[in-house]
């Protein structure tokens, strides 16, 4: 389903925020991927469908493929055709109703014409409890609906692969689970994606995902199976645990 060869990226030409990247994820699986902050697992995400562009390498989805040295706007356009990205920062458009949100996704990223985009929005937002507020604005609304529409954004997309990135940082405490809730009861009724999600929270990564990434300073440390992990002896990975722990 995906597989990435040999992926680097840099902002700045010097240092690596991704070190030659090599992964394989199969069809439908899900998994974290944690790591301290800074490591490079949102670039990663991001690298993914090219929202930042590598600078070497190749990302292949559901056999579509990109060279990073030698791309074309098509091709990177017919590879974002089989993702959606749930955001940190909900990334939706101020000027624009949750509705209109979730139709300009659907008819500008799909190509699906506005009066079946209206009734697919609809279904999503109902999907997550915000058909009240289809009307208001994202200034309107909390954070926690905020991401409840960016959530009800990408699934309606039905995407091959759904990128999940720190959903839950931006939000207050009290609000966290009640995403975390919404994410695992879409997840569970959408069993056809596969789903890569980058968090710092361990529970919702060992209660969510099939396998565990760890990332750090550019680098896979680390890919494997729940058990696996939590049973590894490395000193990366102990120092974050330990971190987590005390925090």
């Amino acid at each position: 389903m995906i597989t990435i060869q040999n992926l680097s990226l840099s902002y700045d030409d010097e240092k690596f925020i991704l070190n030659n990247i090599n992964m394989e994820i199969g069809e439908k699986e899900i998994v974290a991927i944690l790591g301290p902050s800074g490591a490079g697992k949102s670039s990663l995400l991001r690298s993914i469908n090219f929202l930042n562009k590598p600078n070497s390498g190749n990302v292949i989805i559901d056999g579509v493929k990109v060279d990073a040295s030698n791309s074309s706007k098509k091709s990177i356009l017919e590879l974002r055709k089989k993702t959606a990205m749930v955001f940190q920062n909900y990334n939706l458009f101020k000027n624009m109703t949750v509705l209109d949100n979730l139709i300009v996704s659907l008819t500008e990223g799909r190509g699906i014409g506005k009066k079946k985009a209206n009734e697919i929005a609809l279904e999503h937002l109902k999907k997550v409890s915000m058909s009240p507020y289809v009307d208001y604005y994202p200034d309107e609304l909390s954070g926690g609906q905020q991401q409840r529409v960016g959530i009800a954004r990408a699934i309606s997309l039905s995407p091959k692969v759904l990128l999940l990135d720190e959903p839950t940082s931006a939000l207050d405490p009290q609000l966290v689970n009640e995403i975390k809730n919404v994410i695992q009861t879409l997840i569970q009724s959408n069993k056809s994606m596969t789903i890569l999600l980058v968090t710092h929270d361990i529970d919702f990564a060992m209660k969510l995902a099939d396998r565990i990434l760890f990332i750090d300073e550019g680098h896979i440390l680390f890919d494997g199976s729940k058990d696996e992990f939590l049973n590894v002896n490395d000193v990366n990975i102990s120092k974050f645990m330990n971190r987590l722990k005390s925090s």
